[in-house]
């Protein structure tokens, strides 16, 4: 059943085979794209020329498919997008990693792609908020910044001809995340859109969704807690300001902050199971369902909430088609 694995009565069951079947059926009607296999073979144009792209081929005369996925046409080139691929970076995009390595000048971050990226020492806002050339200073107190196994959010700058991935975070939004839980997903159900930082004043959540697949979901704070006010200027006033940042960090959140923050979690892993795309919009509907039937946190990841977003989505969709319609 789609590879979801759930715990489900016969009930269940039935009600979720109809669901997904009504969605397939949607779906179907709705795209106008193929769905293809390996070894498929692909309808072109060839009076107008072809251009044969990513998971393409030709054999004896005609063009097959060399991946499982959904056939792409941009003018004369046609391609296939796998559905199921490891994340590819692009410019310009929302990701949030983990710090693997503090090197000279520059930290080694986990984004979920092939290889890890590299955040330079200049690319990073600094602490004091003021734009200058970095010094032999700022270099020794890199660990105040970002250290081992921490989370952070940053903008990929660049891909460089050798592959190498370049991040930048000279925002105010970007930089370290404290207190919150990161979620992995297929990096395909998170799609690019203008907006990947959503605050829930209501909630005091803040929700980071990173084109790479990595969701990191926690408190939301006015203002950012800086580590230290102003750089030290040497290693004592450092180790000084660290033990302060660290004390900081480790005061918890508010007992109610903490339940949302794991119910918009679970909400997110709900929407995962079911392979749907990962909004705003959609994860905040399965957190007002889960409300509404009076769930607890730690029974929103069984069946019956499962079951209920796929018939709620089947009916979206299909009310949204016959008004089009």
């Amino acid at each position: 059943m789609r590879g979801i694995q759930l715990s489900l009565n016969q009930t269940q069951k039935l009600r979720l085979l109809r669901a997904l079947d009504k969605l397939d059926s949607l779906s179907s009607k709705s795209n106008s794209n193929v769905s293809v296999i390996v070894a498929d073979t692909i309808s072109v144009n060839y009076d107008g020329g072809v251009l044969k792209g990513h998971g393409t081929s030709e054999l004896d005369g005609e063009v097959v498919a060399t991946l499982c996925g959904v056939v792409e046409r941009v003018n004369k080139l046609v391609y296939v997008r796998a559905l199921r691929a490891r994340y590819k970076p692009e410019t310009g995009d929302i990701i949030v990693g983990r710090i693997v390595e503090v090197s000279q000048k520059r930290w080694r971050i986990d984004i979920n792609a092939n290889q890890d990226a590299v955040l330079m020492l200049s690319s990073m806002n600094m602490p004091d908020k003021i734009q200058r050339r970095r010094t032999a200073v700022d270099e020794l107190n890199m660990r105040i910044i970002f250290e081992e196994n921490d989370f952070m959010c940053a903008e990929i700058r660049n891909l460089q001809h050798d592959g190498t991935l370049q991040l930048q975070a000279r925002s105010e939004k970007y930089g370290k995340l404290d207190r919150g839980q990161l979620l992995k997903v297929p990096c395909y159900l998170v799609k690019r859109r203008k907006q990947h930082f959503h605050q829930l004043d209501q909630y005091v959540v803040t929700l980071v969704l990173g084109c790479n697949g990595y969701i990191w979901v926690g408190e939301l704070i006015p203002e950012k807690d800086a580590v230290m006010e102003d750089l030290p200027n040497n290693t004592d006033q450092a180790s000084t300001n660290t033990t302060g940042g660290v004390e900081k960090a480790q005061a918890g959140s508010a007992t109610e902050t903490r339940k949302n923050i794991c119910r918009i979690a679970n909400a997110v892993r709900v929407l995962s199971t079911l392979s749907f795309n990962i909004t705003m919009e959609v994860i905040m509907e399965v957190f007002n369902l889960s409300v509404s039937l009076n769930l607890p946190i730690d029974h929103m990841l069984g069946a019956e909430l499962c079951v209920s977003v796929a018939e709620r989505e089947a009916e979206r969709r299909s009310t949204s088609t016959k008004r089009k319609v």
